[in-house]
């Protein structure tokens, strides 16, 4: 499907035909789309599907080898910092300074947009209040948390009140309690009224944040739409996961052929997902497994979730993108 949407008044970013090659390998294979003014926009997919080469074209870090790209109106396809001053940029590695104080860090960043001394240093101690920091503002950068610097991080992508926000990974390998702050922080700009361009490998954050999303795997969007219209395939759908101490390869294949109306998947980790268009009943299920010597822990039914979708879309299973979230240890 072509995803190409021309520039309207309505739109904050239009990208068309955008590639980028890295030696043999295509990092980014033509891909086209656009951001509505005020929206909250995600771009969704595993490590390595191209979603930091793209943010770093779109925000001038990185020339495509084709393509167009427009910013605010702003043609940036051979100026790629002719819309540095209407945008703010949260990269996934933090550029701040850890010899600097949180403090003198966000107000050598305003002073970057060219806002006078007493201004900087009033938004400043604003930021800091607003995201926690305000007993950590004169502590030196370097020796703030993972969280801390995410979140200070984040202040300092909008300390000049940008028009438009890139978040690239921004809960990626933080405490739970930090990623739910800057969620938090996400949404109240959002509702603010800013633009905001979010990547991330995380379903559940996506589904909680956004208004629409991109589906990107191996450089290419595979579906954009909002979160109401890809969860519409899974709605009315039925679902229940068991957990148990382990399930063999024998024992799936006769769960399949004693309840031939149900679809079966073996998650890992003793976790079978089980999933049918009317009611499953449990109880036959875990009767089933017991009889069979298989210690069953939990079983319990869940809502479709865009998780769903995405694995039905782009075929990539969802306990792939689980082992990249448990490897990053970012907090739900």
């Amino acid at each position: 499907m072509n995803w190409i949407e021309r520039m309207t008044d309505d739109n904050a970013i239009v990208v068309e035909g955008l590639r980028k090659r890295f030696a043999d390998v295509e990092a980014i294979g033509g891909i086209s789309f656009s951001v509505r003014r005020g929206e909250l926009f995600g771009f969704l997919g595993p490590n390595g599907a191209g979603k930091t080469t793209t943010i770093n074209m779109l925000t001038g870090l990185a020339r495509p080898d084709e393509g167009t790209v427009q910013i605010g109106g702003i043609d940036c396809t051979g100026r790629p910092k002719a819309a540095q001053h209407l945008i703010g940029v949260v990269a996934d590695e933090s550029n701040l300074y850890p010899e600097l104080s949180g403090f003198e860090n966000l107000c050598f960043c305003a002073a970057l947009y060219g806002i006078g001394k007493a201004e900087r240093q009033a938004r400043a101690r604003e930021l800091l209040n607003a995201f926690g920091l305000s007993n950590a503002v004169d502590r030196k950068f370097g020796n703030y948390s993972k969280g801390m610097k995410r979140k200070l991080t984040v202040a300092a992508g909008i300390i000049h009140r940008p028009q438009i926000l890139f978040l690239d990974e921004p809960t990626t390998g933080i405490d739970v309690a930090s990623a739910r702050q800057i969620r938090q922080l996400i949404s109240d700009l959002h509702r603010a009224g800013t633009t905001i361009f979010l990547t991330t490998h995380y379903i559940e954050e996506a589904e909680r944040l956004c208004d629409r999303i991109a589906f990107i795997v191996s450089g290419r969007i595979i579906r954009i739409d909002t979160v109401e219209r890809l969860l519409q395939p899974v709605q009315g759908k039925n679902i229940v996961q068991i957990a148990c101490a382990g399930i063999s390869n024998d024992i799936q294949a006769e769960l399949r052929k004693t309840f031939p109306a149900l679809k079966f998947e073996a998650m890992g980790r003793g976790t079978v997902r089980v999933e049918a268009d009317s009611p499953i009943r449990v109880g036959p299920l875990v009767r089933f497994l017991e009889e069979r010597g298989i210690e069953v822990f939990e079983a319990r039914k869940v809502q479709p979730s865009l998780e769903d979708v995405f694995v039905r879309i782009t075929g990539i299973e969802a306990d792939a993108m689980r082992r990249e979230k448990e490897k990053t240890g970012a907090g739900s």
